[in-house]
């Protein structure tokens, strides 16, 4: 956790006070209220944002930053429960002149999901480093970034901590090691992985830097990626791209899962690629597109 700076450390600093003193909270309570804020604060800072200019949409994006890296929801309750109460006691403080967190709802356990794309809204995301004027001088990482994302569904952690010695692009899959260090072979398709590949050949060799090891996707400082770099590319392209939906890597993930239900993929495949210990995870995403299946269902059934 990067150090914070005025006004994030004060402010919160006010709030763990607060806490100890007038609300008589546990030492554990007030260490998991400086976990889970201080977590906030410095996404806050890295966004160049106070907490008294924080916006209703600046705690949903970094909700959706929360799933992304894999938070459980239990978590994830929490740490909305922590923003709440600290927006709150800065509003009656008059340290902030509104409670951009009075209308954030906690997550219902195990169903919080963003949102999905459309096809076509994927292929503009897809193609949005393609069309930046002038180009960018890591369009070939972006773009090769946001294509492995899509084609694999990997987690953006799995994503960030992969190796070159793990891609297997002329056979066609990738070795991705996911939640508990379990293994598993993810397909990739001719078009993400020809741009691995180009970027591999025109680009990583140039930013690599000493620390760079054998990780595949590299920061303009040549060291690994970070999940929030890639986020950032990813909010990056989303505008660019014209798409008004939260969109972050774990977006990639979901429509990935989407897009291949609906085509008619099997359970269980769709399972096995996404690295889920049971298919009841899995099921979350066939509870998604009610209006493809209603199309089915009136295209196919007999008294449809």
């Amino acid at each position: 956790m990067a150090e914070l700076q005025e006004p994030h450390r004060t402010q919160l600093e006010s709030f763990l006070n607060y806490l100890t003193l007038e609300r008589n909270f546990s030492g554990n309570t007030r260490v998991s209220y400086l976990n889970d804020l201080g977590r906030y604060l410095t996404w806050l800072q890295a966004a160049g944002v106070t907490p008294s200019e924080v916006a209703p949409g600046d705690i949903r994006k970094f909700i959706l930053e929360l799933h992304d890296i894999g938070l459980e929801a239990s978590s994830m309750a929490r740490n909305i429960s922590a923003i709440r109460s600290f927006h709150k006691f800065l509003l009656t403080e008059r340290l902030s002149g509104s409670n951009p967190a009075e209308n954030i709802h906690q997550p219902k356990q195990g169903r919080y999901l963003p949102s999905v794309l459309s096809v076509d809204e994927m292929m503009r995301l897809l193609d949005a480093p393609l069309r930046q004027h002038p180009p960018g001088k890591f369009l070939i990482r972006d773009k090769a970034m946001l294509e492995f994302l899509y084609a694999t569904g990997v987690r953006v952690s799995e994503m960030t901590g992969l190796s070159q010695q793990s891609l297997y692009l002329d056979a066609g899959f990738v070795r991705v090691f996911g939640k508990g260090s379990k293994e598993r072979l993810v397909p990739i398709g001719e078009s993400a992985a020809s741009w691995v590949k180009r970027y591999q050949e025109e680009l990583r060799p140039f930013i690599a830097g000493p620390k760079a090891q054998d990780t595949i996707f590299l920061s303009a400082r040549g060291t690994a990626l970070s999940r929030m770099a890639a986020w950032n590319i990813v909010r990056q392209y989303t505008v660019l791209a014209g798409i008004e939906k939260p969109v972050s890597p774990h977006t990639f993930r979901h429509t990935f899962a989407t897009h291949l239900l609906e085509g008619g993929a099997d359970l269980r495949a769709v399972q096995e690629m996404l690295g889920h210990s049971s298919i009841i995870a899995t099921q979350i995403y066939t509870h998604i597109d009610r209006s493809f299946i209603k199309e089915v269902h009136r295209t196919f059934h007999p008294r449809g």
